[in-house]
């Protein structure tokens, strides 16, 4: 279907429109509350201890939950597309269902799972507190971000084959081998746009954390959970804007990796 010159500028009109409304306009007027007050008052905010911890925090979860999601994305990628096993329809479905699932259901599900009175509440007596604590943390944020890894590295796996991965083993290449050479390499790219995909919902995520954390500054929460703690509890809207400029700022670089990655990812093919 063709459209006319007028029909497409009146596209483009309300499209760039919708976008600056829903998007540019809000993210202008964080900025602009964030730096009213001077770029070293923007400073002292996120350099605070509260802040400090939660960006560590945030890191840290992050360090835990990208290798755990790479070894498990890539694992299920290749039983996905190389196997042919029962409930593989099943597999699929529930590597999708955090895709579906409300954040705050899944926190709710890891409180009923490792909470007190939970099937495996038990652990606390020997020491081990997963509910209010990092552990939950983590375990939210793996459920949350499980898919990306996957959904990347799975139509990569499809493209390429497996006519090299034969060839190998013919050869008498061990499954490792064959794997670390021929199979990584193949899916680098796609790889590592999942972790950056992953990175950045680990970072983002709020909904099921918040189920699962006590949100006190310094001890268990995050930089989304400084943003909320700062705008509802503290009253402090400087310092929410200031804690989610910061974080716009990560989601950027974020961004431009995955710009870059996939124009690499294209040249390479």
């Amino acid at each position: 279907m063709r459209l006319s010159g007028l029909t497409r500028i009146s596209l483009r009109t309300v499209a760039l429109a919708y976008l600056f409304v829903l998007l540019v306009l809000p993210l202008g007027i964080i900025i602009w509350r964030t730096f009213e007050r001077g770029i070293m008052a923007f400073v002292d905010s996120i350099t605070t201890p509260a802040a400090v911890s939660a960006f560590q925090l945030s890191l840290i979860i992050v360090v835990i939950v990208v290798p755990l999601n790479v070894v498990f994305g890539v694992i299920t990628a290749i039983a996905l597309v190389r196997g042919k096993f029962p409930g593989r329809t099943l597999v699929q479905g529930l590597v999708d269902l955090p895709f579906a699932v409300s954040p705050v259901v899944v926190g709710v599900s890891l409180i009923l799972l490792w909470g007190a009175g939970g099937w495996f509440g038990g652990l606390e007596h020997h020491g081990l507190k997963v509910i209010f604590n990092l552990p939950g943390m983590v375990l939210a944020t793996i459920f949350v971000t499980l898919p990306f890894v996957v959904r990347e590295v799975e139509p990569v796996l499809h493209e390429i084959g497996d006519d090299q991965e034969q060839a190998a083993a013919t050869l008498g290449a061990s499954g490792w081998q064959t794997f670390w050479r021929i199979t990584l390499p193949a899916i680098r790219w796609g790889l590592t746009y999942g972790v950056v995909l992953t990175v950045a919902r680990a970072l983002g995520e709020f909904g099921a954390v918040i189920m699962v954390s006590t949100a006190l500054p310094g001890k268990s929460q995050t930089l989304t959970l400084l943003v909320h703690g700062r705008y509802i509890n503290d009253h402090n809207t400087f310092g929410a804007y200031s804690a989610a400029t910061l974080l716009m700022g990560i989601a950027l670089v974020v961004l431009l990796l995955m710009t870059l990655l996939e124009r690499k990812r294209g040249n390479a093919k």
